[in-house]
């Protein structure tokens, strides 16, 4: 059965983004990026909420920007052809290999889940991935730990009050003092 994993960078403190809606410190630096790189090439489908979707539009394009580098184009090569499902309330289309998601989170993923195919369900967007984990829907945990204290903003970790027991499986410190953690949901 395919794993849910929900991975995205994230400040010492807890958040993916900041009190003022910036991330501009999980930007990654080469080493960092090829981590990203490899992680997604075990991706089958992405889960994406609507906020994360905007964002990460700029890649259904990016290949045209001449000014792209070699690991760009490749992250760009990967990114562009991954199915991709997006749940939002406010959006009538999407483009290049996204859908609207048709059913809720659980039926979704339940479905994807009895699908033949290769490759881990991953979630991005703690707002989609704080409810996934409220339906226990979330195998691992990824983390790629930035060495900065933002104070607040969007936390990683959904705010709920059920303990959840996790067993690290995989650590991996950077070069730019970044630490990478893999939790597996001990059930």
């Amino acid at each position: 059965m395919r794993s849910v994993t929900y991975s995205m960078g994230v400040s010492l403190d807890g958040y993916i983004v900041g009190p003022d809606g910036g991330f501009d410190w999980t930007v990654p630096d080469p080493e960092v990026f090829r981590f990203w790189i490899d992680e997604i090439r075990g991706v089958g489908v992405h889960l994406l909420g609507r906020r994360l979707y905007e964002t990460m539009l700029y890649w259904e394009t990016a290949d045209q920007d001449q000014s792209l580098d070699d690991a760009e184009l490749e992250w760009t090569g990967l990114w562009k052809p991954l199915p991709k499902v997006v749940f939002s309330t406010t959006l009538s289309a999407v483009q290049g290999h996204a859908r609207l998601a048709s059913g809720g989170l659980a039926e979704e993923i339940e479905r994807l889940r009895a699908e033949p195919g290769e490759g881990d369900i991953a979630i991005g967007g703690a707002t989609l991935a704080a409810d996934a984990a409220a339906l226990d829907l979330i195998d691992e945990y990824r983390l790629v730990v930035h060495p900065v204290l933002v104070g607040g903003g969007i936390p990683f970790f959904p705010q709920r009050e059920r303990r959840v027991d996790l067993e690290l499986i995989e650590t991996r410190t950077f070069s730019s003092r970044v630490v990478y953690l893999r939790y597996r949901v001990a059930r």
